[in-house]
């Protein structure tokens, strides 16, 4: 309700109602405005909850038994990412993208954006917008002459205003029509034609970069190929099911040698991380039993290098290896060559590896990973708030401090410092476990705890005498994180031989990542080359050796 001043009656009876009407609307409106504040604190408070519980479970987010935790998680972020959409739609204030340093990871923190970042070899494209020739003013001509622009200069202006606006171009598909000409000679009537140029598969219509997207889709952003066919459909190509499923087969036997020349190279180093994790296979011996009778439980491996923390020449890779179960048989398989050290985690099927030969040396030596002993002092912490356990994590988290000082350098620097610093708290830490134990009930989990770390002293303290030995498996647990990832689209792999197609397409894909590649692009090139390649060459196709061809030496290739 608004009245204009000159319209007020005089009759202060008329006045007074008008007042209280007014009056009304304003509590009416306060109350409204009191309700949405409170909503928002109530919102508010839910988003700090959220983010501190999710932030606590992710701290138990690896352990041995962790599937269920992940799941919370998961749902936690679901629901976290659901509300933050809600309070930004009802938020009026101008969005501010501004800040260029990351947000914090405070699980109380406020919520706080950073700009984008594009790369700088993202597609630009300018859009001028021009005032036109004549002032709209008094109509006399608009220039920018040079004197104007050392004038804007002189006084810390430029003859332009730019912001960037970030877009994306719609995908779609493209038909390559290859013609070959056919030519004859005028003098001895010889028919002449170009040969067709090869193809990724052969007698196939997909094209490299479709087939590269078709297989990162699926193995690395963990796309069912029913949801690429829906994809492909709105961009106006019906691919069906079965042709998708018939492209990412002869594709991966198209990439098999070089997935074979990583494996063997991988695990034929020196130094190897080592960690599984269940996954869900259809065993169709069960199918009449039901669904959920007819699926069992395999194991992913993954075997890694990664050197790049003591500076070593070796460049980084992934191996991922299925066994329908999880018997010691699978894992002596694969390691059937390895030599040298071997770190991971207390899984008994290791254990006749780390055996003495005939010579009385083993052949592997066992590195423990002490983000596990870690994690056992911390479970019993969160359930029981033990001063004791809270000193083991204190302790050990000085041989992490150490170690964030001296990662990157070179073995022998690290070797020097470890020695120096980490060597006298590791058998403090010992000590004073065996003093522990002593005073705590031996049937519970922290003195499971103590008696885990002391059983295992020389595989805890070789990164005390080897400065290549990392202070944790933490490179094979984040090697695994993808299948973690990749449960929330699949419940299950569809068989033992979909599992191994898993397997190795992860085995190309993660080592690529690993150095510093985009797998599309690499892929799309390889699959583009690799017919082609000389096989006594094949290696210069290998991640970390694999450079791009000029565009003149691509399209000619063609």
């Amino acid at each position: 309700m608004s009245h204009s001043a000159k319209k007020l009656p005089n009759d202060p009876a008329e006045l007074k109602a008008m007042i209280a009407a007014l009056q009304a609307e304003n509590a009416q409106i306060a109350a409204e405005n009191a309700k949405m504040s409170a909503t928002l604190r109530a919102h508010d408070q839910l988003v700090q909850a959220l983010r501190l519980r999710i932030a606590k479970l992710q701290k138990l987010a690896f352990g041995k038994s962790s599937e269920k935790v992940e799941r919370e998680i998961e749902q936690l972020e679901l629901a976290l990412e659901d509300l933050l959409v809600a309070v930004a739609e009802k938020d009026e204030s101008p969005i501010d993208e501004g800040l260029d340093e990351p947000a914090s990871e405070e699980a109380s923190a406020p919520v706080r954006r950073r700009r984008p970042r594009v790369s700088d070899a993202t597609l630009r494209e300018r859009r001028e917008l021009d005032p036109g020739a004549c002032c709209p003013d008094c109509g006399g001509d608009l220039r920018v002459t040079p004197e104007a622009c050392d004038l804007m200069r002189t006084y810390g202006a430029t003859g332009e205003d730019v912001s960037e606006l970030l877009d994306m171009i719609a995908a779609q598909m493209k038909v390559i029509q290859i013609a070959r000409i056919k030519k004859s000679c005028r003098r001895c009537e010889r028919m002449v034609q170009e040969p067709a140029p090869s193809r990724p598969i052969p007698g196939s219509m997909a094209g490299p970069n479709l087939l590269a997207h078709v297989l990162v889709s699926k193995f690395d952003d963990h796309l069912p190929l029913y949801r690429q066919h829906e994809i492909f459909e709105r961009m106006g190509a019906d691919i069906p099911e079965s042709t998708l499923v018939g492209w990412c087969g002869r594709a991966m036997k198209t990439l098999s040698p070089l997935i074979e020349r990583i494996d063997a190279e991988i695990l034929g180093s020196d130094l190897l991380h080592a960690d599984d994790t269940p996954i869900r296979v259809l065993d169709r011996s069960r199918r009449d039993k039901g669904l959920g009778k007819g699926v069992k439980q395999g194991r992913i491996w993954a075997y890694v290098r990664d050197q790049r923390p003591w500076a070593g020449d070796a460049p980084p890779g992934a191996v991922y290896r299925f066994a329908p179960n999880w018997k010691e048989e699978h894992v002596l398989s694969h390691l059937a060559n390895a030599r040298g050290i071997l770190q991971a985690d207390g899984y008994k099927g290791y254990a006749k590896l780390y055996e003495p030969q005939s010579d009385g040396s083993p052949r592997l030596h066992e590195a423990a990973c002490w983000a596990c002993q870690r994690r056992d002092f911390h479970d019993f912490w969160t359930s029981t708030k033990s001063e004791i356990a809270r000193e083991a994590l204190d302790r050990i988290g000085k041989f992490y401090d150490i170690e964030r000082d001296i990662n990157g350098q070179a073995a022998e620097a690290r070797l020097a410092a470890l020695r120096r610093l980490s060597r006298p708290r590791v058998e403090a830490f010992f000590d004073w476990s065996e003093q522990q134990l002593m005073r705590i009930p031996g049937k519970s989990d922290l003195a499971k705890a103590f008696r885990y770390g002391l059983s295992r002293r020389d595989a805890f303290s070789l990164f005390l005498s080897d400065g290549r030995v990392a202070i944790d498996n933490n490179p094979a647990e984040r090697a695994l994180r993808p299948i973690g990832i990749g449960r929330k689209n699949w419940l299950f792999a569809g068989a033992d031989t979909g599992a191994e197609t898993l397997a190795r397409a992860m085995t190309i894909i993660e080592t690529a990542k690993l150095n510093g590649l985009d797998p599309q692009a690499y892929l799309a090139d390889v699959l583009d080359r690799i017919h082609d390649h000389k096989i006594n060459k094949l290696d210069e196709l290998l991640p970390w050796n694999w450079k791009t061809l000029p565009r003149e030496a691509n399209s000619q290739a063609a």
